[in-house]
């Protein structure tokens, strides 16, 4: 069905969506029923099978992901304004999959992997380089305009790319907080380098949305304008989005980084020298740690 068929002659008309309760209600119901139920058989006694933190983050990365995924923001980003999509992706990808990743213990990271085919997963491709490569090519792809009105007019298209851009946005991430050891990390440099490139290419579409002199997507350019800008200003809008607000997440996330490694060496009254040889090693590394026996 065509996503157009939802678009009423109001932005604020409240439509219901079950299939997003039910995604909030797998991802908080899992994580109660896996702290409860196998994490204290996954820990020695007397230890919490997840710190306060640690929850605290789940629930911000589920309360974020129904926030970007339901009513208002989903109705009025895909029946009305590219920019709120824009905005919708951005909470996806850049605070709903952090905040998630950021929730698991190192236990649930371990049984979760378990399986062979999600082992083998998180172990190629969620290592730096291929995890950036396919994080940046997913970001220019969905902006196709093809992608981008084939996802719009069909909601199969539409859930397949919502699950591309989650799936890619694990990746990259992935390798930025894991701990544990035997699967891909990195130390506080690389991760800050590494934050860095995933602000570069994203400027690419984004720079042909903002200073684009024609609407990209025929979709917006038809839809119902409920608000005194036009079209163009929207996709404008949406570039500057894309920009400064991803752009700005993710340097926020790099600064914390910094005084967080900043601190950690002074603590431990070391002066490390960041060498490009030091962050080419750990991005191109191949082989995560073995753990120990």
């Amino acid at each position: 069905m065509s996503l157009l068929a939802h678009v009423g002659s109001s932005p604020w008309t409240w439509h219901a969506h079950p299939d997003v309760w039910a995604l909030v209600a797998v991802f908080a119901g899992g994580y109660w029923l896996a702290l409860t139920r196998l994490g204290p058989s996954r820990v020695p006694p007397g230890q919490a099978v997840a710190t306060r933190r640690q929850v605290v983050c789940f629930a911000l990365g589920v309360a974020a992901l129904w926030l970007h995924a339901d009513y208002p923001i989903h109705d009025i980003g895909e029946g009305y304004l590219f920019s709120v999509h824009m905005f919708q992706h951005i909470g996806f990808t850049l605070v709903a999959v952090p905040l998630l990743l950021l929730g698991l213990p190192a236990w649930l990271v371990r049984w979760l992997v378990q399986p062979r085919a999600a082992r083998l997963l998180v172990s190629k491709l969620a290592r730096p380089l291929p995890a950036a490569l396919v994080f940046n090519l997913v970001t220019v792809l969905t902006h196709w305009p093809v992608v981008m009105q084939a996802s719009l007019n069909y909601h199969p298209v539409h859930l397949v790319v919502h699950t591309v851009i989650f799936t890619a946005a694990l990746l990259m991430w992935f390798p930025v907080v894991n701990r544990v050891p035997e699967l891909p990390t990195m130390g506080y440099p690389a991760r800050m380098v590494y934050l860095f490139l995933q602000s570069v290419v994203p400027t690419v579409p984004a720079s042909f949305l903002t200073f684009g002199s024609t609407v990209m997507y025929r979709f917006y350019a038809e839809a119902p304008r409920a608000w005194s800008f036009s079209a163009l200003d929207d996709q404008q809008l949406a570039g500057a989005l894309m920009k400064i607000y991803a752009g700005f997440l993710l340097w926020g996330v790099i600064a914390t980084m910094f005084f967080r490694w900043y601190s950690h060496e002074q603590r431990d009254g070391q002066s490390e020298v960041l060498t490009w040889e030091d962050v080419e090693r750990e991005l191109s590394s191949t082989e995560p740690a073995r753990p120990s026996s």
